[in-house]
């Protein structure tokens, strides 16, 4: 269980973060993809972030991750920047994949396509909840 000054962090890096990729998006991807910061995780120590992101709007979606760690030194750099009066040492950012959205979705279809089939059974007494 994390400890209040990790969330703490956690919830800084998460808020500058994502206004980072809102201003050197466009720079990094281009056009293409929307970005979104969904989560950041702490270690214990404070020194590694593991940043959790949803990405939209392409199909390449390990693509987008693999730029963010070629602009890796880049975005450490500007985290440094944003964050220097508020913690001591910046921590290393590690980037995840979050296709928690993806699942839903997925989930959300299968679930149309079963209640169209007529596959999802009755409730006890004949009706419908």
């Amino acid at each position: 269980m994390p400890t209040i000054r990790q969330n703490q962090v956690a919830e800084l890096v998460r808020r500058h973060f994502s206004m980072l990729l809102l201003e050197q998006g466009r720079y990094i991807f281009g056009d293409g993809p929307l970005v979104t910061v969904t989560e950041v995780r702490m270690s214990p120590d404070l020194t590694l972030a593991k940043v959790y992101l949803s990405v939209y709007n392409t199909d390449n979606k390990q693509a987008v991750l693999l730029e963010l760690e070629d602009q890796h030194p880049l975005l450490r750099q500007h985290m440094a920047h944003r964050v220097r009066h508020h913690i001591r040492r910046v921590p290393e950012l590690a980037f995840y994949l979050d296709e928690t959205l993806d699942e839903m979705e997925r989930v959300d279809h299968l679930f149309k396509r079963l209640y169209a089939e007529d596959q999802m059974g009755q409730a006890a007494g004949g009706e419908e909840e």
